[in-house]
């Protein structure tokens, strides 16, 4: 089977997907072309390899496109023709092998990156400003030229919580007299019905990310998204998902769950509310799988693994910072013999 690739219109040459100008650019003739221009060329992102019968979208597989296996950590990143991946974006590692993919759910729609490469790199500089005590090494030249591109596959659920919840709810009062201290506490039982729709909870389908690091650079700005096509992932990695839906739903469910006792929570106006009596059920409406768009960089500090990652879209970046054990001393050092000489020196003036 052939590789998915997109090329130039104009000259055959690689094209890349420009977040900037949201078209696709060619570097070597200068040709810009939007996706409709794109799905009138015969190439991956034909109107005849994306858009089938929405009837069988979610049915739809992917075939054809090329993974990158990391012999290190087992980690599988998607990319067209157009795109090298050298390295690990999970490990760091440059023992990469180069396959085929022909098997996997198609994604039905995608936010495009809107946040360049530069704005990525920035950010990452950025993250040492104010902070002496992080190792210089993450600024390094090496690790800044890994911040790759990376599509995230996701789980979007829209789930409807419906039933009852009770409250054990009190309300304190206290006052005194010359005597004594009183205290009355009044107990209400306070009953909740409820109704609501959560649309589009997302639920990270890979397992190589943490899912608090995932759910850290959320929001995302749903208006942005578009039907899934090939040409955008040129220039990209995208990750293959290794969760399952049926897998997915249970955190989707949970996430769901905790939000509307939280919202029953704020209906009842007493000073405390305990949940005594949950009937609350969910039913699923439907799902659907999407991929995010993400800028990341892993960088190995002493034997540990440090992710870094930025949401392509609105430019929140999040990531763990780890503490350059030489500079905590040396600073501990330098600010205990500071304050030991200024407290010499008032005791000085004072005697």
């Amino acid at each position: 089977m052939e590789v998915l690739d997109n090329k130039c219109p104009s000259c055959g040459a690689k094209i890349t997907f420009n977040p900037k100008n949201q078209k696709w650019d060619c570097e070597y003739c200068g040709s810009k072309f939007s996706l409709e221009e794109m799905q009138n060329y015969n190439n991956a992102s034909s109107k005849e390899v994306n858009s089938k019968n929405e009837t069988f979208k979610k049915e739809k597989k992917l075939a054809g496109l090329d993974i990158y296996r990391c012999k290190s950590c087992g980690a599988e990143v998607i990319a067209d023709e157009a795109t090298t991946a050298a390295f690990c974006v999970y490990c760091g590692n440059t023992a990469i092998l180069k396959n085929k993919i022909t098997e996997g759910r198609m994604p039905t729609r995608i936010i495009p990156f809107k946040k360049v490469k530069e704005e990525a790199i920035d950010a990452f500089k950025n993250i040492s400003k104010n902070r002496p005590l992080m190792p210089k090494f993450f600024n390094d030249q090496k690790n800044i030229e890994k911040i790759t591109g990376v599509y995230i596959p996701f789980w979007t659920f829209d789930l409807k919580v419906t039933g009852n919840i009770d409250f054990n709810a009190t309300d304190i009062k206290t006052w005194s007299d010359y005597n004594y201290q009183y205290t009355k506490t009044d107990t209400y039982l306070s009953k909740r019905e409820a109704s609501m729709n959560f649309d589009n909870i997302l639920v990270d389908a890979s397992s190589r990310f943490d899912d608090d690091l995932m759910d850290s650079i959320e929001p995302f700005q749903y208006k942005d998204l578009v039907d899934y096509n090939h040409a955008y992932l040129s220039g990209f990695l995208a990750e293959k998902y290794d969760v399952e839906s049926d897998i997915g739903i249970k955190r989707a469910k949970t996430r769901a769950m905790n939000t509307a006792v939280d919202i029953a929570r704020e209906s009842v106006y007493h000073q405390t509310k305990i949940p005594t009596s949950n009937a609350l059920k969910i039913d699923e409406i439907q799902n659907d799988y999407i991929l995010l768009p993400v800028w990341m960089v892993n960088v190995k500090y002493k034997e540990k693994n440090y992710t870094f990652a930025m949401n392509g879209q609105t430019g929140k970046i999040v990531g763990e910072i780890p503490l350059d054990i030489g500079k905590t001393i040396l600073i501990s050092v330098f600010l205990f013999i500071i304050i030991a000489v200024l407290s010499f020196l008032i005791l000085w003036f004072v005697g």
